[in-house]
C-alpha cells in the first residue's frame, strides 16, 4: 500500500509540473513559437499518460476513457519529432502530410472499437482481469515500441544532419541547440529502456520489481520534466534554427565541378580562389563577427555560396565551423603574445577575436595549440 501511495504521491507532482511546463512554453516570449506549442503539447500528453498511475476506473465509460487516455502516449513522439525539427530549421512549418503521424494513434483506437469500445456486457473487475492477456494490449505494445524505434533513429538522423550542415555555413561557436537536443534525446532512449524493461516485467512472474519499476519510471518522469523546466528558465533563447534549404557540400560537388571541364584550368582557379580567401580573411578579418555565415562571406568576396562551400569544405578540407575558428585562434594567440596586451583577460579577448562562450573559445583553443589560453599564455 506504501508503494501505491508513494507511486501516485509521484505521478501526482509530475503532471503537475508537466502542465507547468506546457503553460510556460505556450506564454513564453520568444521567436520559434512552433517548436513551444509541439514541446507544450508534448508534456499535456505526457501528463495524459502519467494520470494512469492515480486515476480510479468506476463505470463503464470510464473504463472506455481509460483505454483510450492509455493510447494517447503514442502522440509523445510524433510531436518530439517534429518538435526537433521546429528547433532545427527555422523555416519549418506544419503541412497536411505531417496528418500521417496521427496513424498510430488511429489504427489502435479502431482495433479497440469492436472488442472494447462497443461492448456492453463487460465489467470493471473481468476486463481488469485479463487486460494484460488480450491481443489488443500486445499490439499496442509492439506498435508502440516499434514507432519509438523509428522516431529515435529518425530524431538522431536529423541531428547529424543539422550538426553537418551547421558546421559547413555557420561560424557562430555556440552549439548549444546541438547539444541540448542530443542530450535530450539521450536522456529519452534511456528513460524509454527503463519503461520497456517495466513492460516485460509485466508479463513475467516479478511482480513486487514490476510495481517498483513503476515507482522509478514515475520518478524518472518527474526528473525529466524539471530538469527541462531548469533548462527553459535559465536558457530561454536556446534554440537557433537553420534554413533547411541549404546542402551539404557533398551533394552540391558534382553540380559545381561540371562548370569546369579542364582539370588543369580547374585546379589553377581553386589556388587563385584559396589565395584570395585567405588574403581577405588576414586583411579584413571578417571573422570577428560572431554570427558569420558562409552566405555573409560569400557576399563580401563576390562568390557563389555553393563555390564557397565546396572550396572550404572540400578542397580546403575544412568545415567552415573550423575554417573561421581556426583564424580566431590566429587572432588570439597574437594577442596574448602581445605583451602591451598583457592586461586583457582571457574573457575579454575571447570576445574580442569573435567567440561568444568560454568553453568554446577553450575548446578549438586546445584543439589547434594542445594548450588552454591560460596555459599557452603561461608558457610564453
Amino acid at each position: 500500500m506504501d508503494r501505491i501511495i508513494l507511486l501516485q504521491g509521484i505521478a501526482r507532482i509530475s503532471v503537475f509540473v508537466s502542465l507547468l511546463m506546457a503553460f510556460f512554453l505556450l506564454t513564453v516570449k520568444t521567436e520559434n513559437k512552433l517548436a513551444n506549442r509541439l514541446f507544450a503539447w508534448f508534456f499535456i500528453f505526457s501528463a495524459i499518460d502519467l494520470s494512469g498511475f492515480f486515476i480510479e476506473v468506476g463505470t463503464r465509460n470510464e473504463l472506455n476513457l481509460e483505454i483510450f487516455r492509455s493510447t494517447a502516449c503514442l502522440f509523445g513522439m510524433p510531436l518530439f519529432y517534429l518538435f526537433v525539427l521546429a528547433v532545427c530549421y527555422s523555416d519549418f512549418r506544419l503541412k497536411w502530410k505531417h496528418v500521417v503521424h496521427l496513424l498510430p494513434f488511429l489504427l489502435i483506437n479502431l482495433v479497440f472499437i469492436p472488442r472494447i469500445y462497443l461492448s456492453t456486457n463487460i465489467d470493471k473487475d473481468s476486463f481488469a482481469a485479463t487486460l494484460n492477456q488480450m491481443p489488443e494490449i500486445y499490439l499496442i505494445q509492439i506498435l508502440i515500441e516499434f514507432q519509438y524505434v523509428f522516431y529515435i533513429v529518425s530524431v538522431f538522423l536529423i541531428l547529424k544532419k543539422y550538426r553537418e550542415i551547421y558546421l559547413e555555413n555557420y561560424a557562430d561557436s555556440s552549439t548549444a541547440t546541438y547539444k541540448w537536443l542530443f542530450q535530450i534525446t539521450c536522456v529519452f532512449l534511456i528513460a524509454h529502456s527503463i519503461v520497456a524493461l517495466k513492460n516485460v516485467l509485466r508479463y513475467s512472474g516479478f511482480r513486487e520489481i514490476f510495481l517498483w519499476t513503476n515507482v522509478l519510471v514515475g520518478a524518472i518522469a518527474l526528473l525529466i520534466t524539471c530538469w527541462f523546466i531548469m533548462k527553459a528558465l535559465n536558457h530561454p533563447e536556446l534554440f537557433r534554427g537553420i534554413n533547411s534549404k541549404l546542402q551539404l557540400t557533398k551533394d552540391i560537388l558534382p553540380e559545381v565541378e561540371e562548370k569546369t571541364a579542364s582539370k588543369n584550368v580547374q585546379d589553377d582557379a581553386i589556388s587563385i580562389q584559396i589565395s584570395a580567401l585567405k588574403q581577405y580573411m588576414a586583411e579584413k578579418e571578417p571573422f570577428l563577427d560572431p554570427s558569420l555565415t558562409i552566405q555573409e562571406l560569400a557576399n563580401q568576396i563576390d562568390i557563389p555560396v555553393r563555390e564557397l562551400s565546396v572550396l572550404i569544405n572540400h578542397h580546403m578540407d575544412q568545415h567552415f565551423f573550423d575554417f573561421v575558428n581556426e583564424h580566431r585562434i590566429q587572432k588570439a594567440m597574437g594577442i596574448l603574445k602581445d605583451q602591451s596586451r598583457s592586461q586583457l583577460t582571457v574573457l575579454e579577448i575571447l570576445y574580442e577575436v569573435g567567440f561568444n562562450s568560454k568553453s568554446s573559445f577553450n575548446t578549438s583553443f586546445k584543439k589547434h595549440t594542445n594548450l588552454t589560453p591560460t596555459a599557452y599564455r603561461n608558457a610564453l
